[in-house]
């Protein structure tokens, strides 16, 4: 018997690159249409079959949802041709499905992969998420600091003051109350509608996004995303699941989670070394969105790998006759 393949990230990245491409592309028509369940659908749909071509015997652990919600790239869904590595997928084919309905900014095709056993499987429930960027002492910023607390903190690491902070929170009203205490501190907020995975990457960009820190609730599965793209990136997260009913908490027994008050770091959401891509669908703070021109249809795709540090950018000129 042969022994496994290893994780090979650098032979392994282009590939994974094409698959968020492919994802992006085949939602390209749906832009603006209107119509949620057909973008995600067809991104879906691309995403698999590019992740099928794979040399590798992958298992998606973050992806559409249990097998009985979701017929394609559900928890658990073996993908690839098999004759390769063991790895563990992290996937979100169309991260913003309502902003590329409405054509709103920041809608983006994710995957994250590492060897298997490096990301957590989070149960789809609520995580409370916090996360700043890269060059900070470890715990600058915790969970158990108050909203003000956090900005008065790395006011003071950043070396300026709380006016000098720009806090990035997805616009629900659970987090009325949470808006409100930032702003008392005169800090600024960035609100935004969907794609907290963004929201998160936004951190580690801080120079280029105006984002010092993400803070708020938002779906677990989609901390692991974000965790992958800050490993590679740099920056800190810390991650408390919540649950709302017995059925939640349920989920993360199933999931393997035994204690279920655990705060987790972005290394204990993301074990090993991963790589990460994203293509954007509508132009974004991270990746410009989707160009149409006759014949043509043109993304940018943002590659990385966590165990160089590597941040590669990629543009894609493809004929529409070849997507």
């Amino acid at each position: 018997m042969n022994a496994p393949a290893d994780f090979s990230d650098r032979m392994l990245s282009l590939g994974l690159a094409r698959v968020a491409e492919q994802a992006a592309l085949a939602s390209a028509n749906l832009i603006g249409r209107g119509d949620e369940k057909a973008a995600d659908q067809a991104a879906v749909n691309a995403m698999r079959d590019q992740l099928n071509l794979l040399d590798i015997n992958g298992v998606v652990v973050i992806g559409e949802g249990e097998r009985d919600e979701a017929p394609m790239l559900y928890i658990g869904e073996e993908v690839g041709t098999g004759t390769g590595p063991a790895v563990d997928i992290a996937l979100d084919p169309l991260e913003g499905t309502t902003l590329t309905a409405k054509d709103m900014p920041n809608a983006l095709t994710v995957i994250a992969m590492g060897p298997r056993g490096s990301m957590l499987h989070a149960p789809d429930v609520y995580m409370d998420k916090l996360a700043i960027g890269p060059g900070y002492p470890v715990d600058t910023v915790t969970l158990a600091m108050s909203p003000a607390e956090r900005v008065h903190a790395l006011a003071k690491a950043k070396g300026g003051g709380a006016e000098d902070i720009t806090v990035c929170v997805l616009e629900r009203p659970r987090h009325e109350d949470v808006i409100a205490e930032i702003r008392s501190t005169g800090a600024a907020i960035r609100l935004i509608t969907d794609g907290d995975v963004a929201g998160v990457i936004h951190c580690a960009e801080a120079a280029i996004t105006g984002i010092d820190m993400y803070m708020g609730s938002g779906g677990a599965p989609e901390g692991v995303l974000a965790a992958a793209a800050l490993k590679c990136m740099g920056g800190q997260m810390y991650g408390r699941l919540l649950f709302r009913n017995d059925d939640e908490i349920g989920r993360a027994r199933k999931a393997g989670i035994e204690d279920l008050d655990r705060i987790y770091t972005r290394d204990e959401l993301v074990t090993a070394d991963v790589i990460f891509a994203a293509t954007g669908v509508t132009d974004g703070s991270i990746v410009s969105g989707i160009k149409r021109e006759v014949g043509y249809l043109t993304t940018e795709t943002i590659l990385m790998r966590s165990k160089t540090g590597s941040v590669r950018r990629m543009i894609y000129r493809n004929p529409t006759s070849a997507t």
